[in-house]
């Protein structure tokens, strides 16, 4: 039995992976991540080299973030809560620039998602107390932090904020997101 599933997106490169979940009356187990099952997954060697976690209240829209320099590929898992996590494509000649991708992590379905290095990433948090953490192919270089305006209207993410019962009034960002440029501006 294959320990993860792989469903390819509309997106050449984004990928979202199913683990295998052993459950029973106890609990559970599953694998969230095996070097040698993962490149066979993707088809290339790939390498995390740090890992991160951050927690949330519902409501909170992080992104669109990157980094200019010393580009991120990002394999991103829920612990404990809901997003709704979304990419852009920023590679440059990509016949999909500027388009986006979005899929609903959570603790239940333990899904994860892969996105590419040259790719903006943003999420917004349905539950409180979200715990994400997401694994890097590079590290966090501040001095290369890139940032979109997470409602670029060129880009037209649908957050579904409707659909989760939110108003763009509610949402809590931080004053850098607020003010990120336009894909336009970069």
């Amino acid at each position: 039995m294959a320990k993860f599933r792989k469903t390819e997106t509309p997106i050449e490169g984004l990928i979202v992976i199913e683990p295998t979940v052993f459950g029973d009356e106890r609990g559970f187990f599953m694998e969230t991540y095996a070097k040698r099952e993962y490149d066979a997954l993707f088809g290339w060697e790939i390498e995390f080299v740090q890992d991160n976690h951050s927690k949330s209240r519902r409501g909170v829209l992080r992104g669109l973030h990157f980094q200019r320099q010393h580009a991120q590929g990002k394999l991103i898992r829920v612990v404990a809560g809901a997003v709704y996590d979304v990419a852009v494509d920023l590679r440059p000649g990509s016949a999909t620039y500027g388009r986006w991708y979005g899929v609903e992590l959570t603790a239940e379905n333990k899904r994860q998602f892969y996105v590419p290095p040259h790719f903006a990433h943003g999420f917004l948090t349905l539950a409180d107390d979200t715990e994400f953490l997401y694994k890097c192919t590079d590290y966090y270089h501040p001095e290369f932090d890139g940032g979109i305006r997470w409602n670029d209207p060129q880009i037209g993410v649908d957050w579904k904020l409707e659909h989760y019962g939110f108003t763009e009034s509610k949402l809590l960002l931080s004053d850098k997101d607020r003010v990120q440029p336009l894909l336009e501006e970069l």
